[in-house]
């Protein structure tokens, strides 16, 4: 069943050459703050203006569970989805320091842990169901729990939209995630599975081949249909289907998308096969270690800011990525141009 969405309108380029003009005339050598400006660029052409701003930065860490780690595909057991969630929620853990060390709003979000959080805790209640499915036997997810997950990402995205907020980050938790984000891989991008399949979180050469012939056995199972969105039901996983819907819903927005590793881009990956535009939206934080994260980059074009062999999940990347971001938003909004600190524009002799 295809999902009926609206079309990502692609930002208005008229402001370009404006944009350009402003970034040549700081006070510094034409294109000398390399990548940083093209990421100015891109949060001035997404806001339609000269002077953008950032307001109320929010990561959300979606988790869910995912029963096919009853095949043998993690090194982890499932208890620790939820375990780490708690730990989170009271702002623990790598993405709990990195979110505060840098003021982001970090919320947790339940899509589909199996377990059962006291409502006294930092999460948003989302929760499909109680783990997504072995797609070794079934698919990931039925239509109606594709459907509910990528709807409840889209709803919690406007809500925090409607708060103020312009610029969002997507984080996963959700031991065994890497098996469902590698088979999408896989199948959007016409790569073998056995290049798209790695470690995930410290698998050995045996589990590696276990996850391996899992998703040939699912291919083989459910074979590959045309529309993307039914992929992400088969393959994929109740926080990844979230977090696609949410990222899609933020580009309708016209937010700022900062996406994290490996599994968080495969949300992106499944976005970017229904809509390529939201590509205009999307900033990846990091190259991932997980070796097979490069494909993804590759096929959506696009290039991250850090590579510093992270392969922790969580948003942990995009939470180190944000201040980069910030920075480049400063530059373009409130760095010196040469006339307002009165030094020579030799960029002007390069012209002649």
């Amino acid at each position: 069943m295809a999902l009926i969405l609206p079309s990502i309108e692609r930002p208005d380029t008229g402001l370009k050459e404006q944009i350009q003009n402003k970034l040549d005339n700081k006070s510094k050598p034409v294109g000398s703050l390399g990548y940083l400006e093209e990421i100015a660029t891109k949060i001035a052409l997404i806001q339609q203006n000269l002077t953008p701003h950032l307001s109320k930065p929010t990561m959300l860490t979606i988790a869910a569970d995912h029963h096919v780690v009853d095949e043998g595909v993690s090194c982890a057991p499932s208890i620790i989805t939820w375990q780490q969630v708690e730990n989170f929620s009271k702002g623990g853990g790598a993405i709990g320091l990195f979110c505060n060390t840098h003021d982001i709003d970090l919320w947790l979000v339940d899509a589909g842990v199996n377990h059962v959080f006291p409502p006294t805790l930092r999460i948003i209640d989302a929760k499909v169901r109680m783990g997504t499915r072995n797609f070794r036997h079934e698919p990931a997810m039925t239509e109606k729990e594709c459907e509910t997950a990528f709807t409840r990402g889209r709803e919690i995205v406007n809500k925090f939209h409607s708060e103020g907020c312009n610029v969002i980050g997507f984080g996963e938790m959700g031991i065994g995630n890497s098996t469902p984000a590698s088979a999408l891989l896989s199948i959007y991008t016409g790569t073998s599975v056995d290049e798209c399949v790695g470690p995930g979180g410290g698998l050995k050469p045996k589990g590696i081949q276990i996850k391996a012939q899992l998703i040939k056995d699912a291919i083989k199972l459910h074979g590959i249909p045309n529309d993307p969105y039914e992929i992400l039901r088969l393959y994929g996983g109740l926080e990844i289907a979230m977090i696609a819907g949410g990222m899609y819903q933020a580009a309708l927005n016209k937010m700022v998308i900062l996406v994290d590793g490996y599994i968080t881009s495969s949300a992106a990956l499944a976005a970017y096969q229904m809509d390529k535009n939201i590509a205009e939206y999307f900033i990846f934080s990091h190259v991932s270690g997980e070796g097979s994260h490069k494909i993804m980059l590759e096929h959506m074009g696009v290039r991250p800011v850090l590579n510093l062999d992270l392969r922790l999940g969580e948003g942990t990347g995009a939470a180190l990525a944000y201040p980069i971001v910030k920075t480049a938003v400063r530059l373009i909004s409130e760095m010196t141009s040469f006339e307002e600190a009165n030094v020579f524009n030799s960029s002007e002799l390069t012209r002649l």
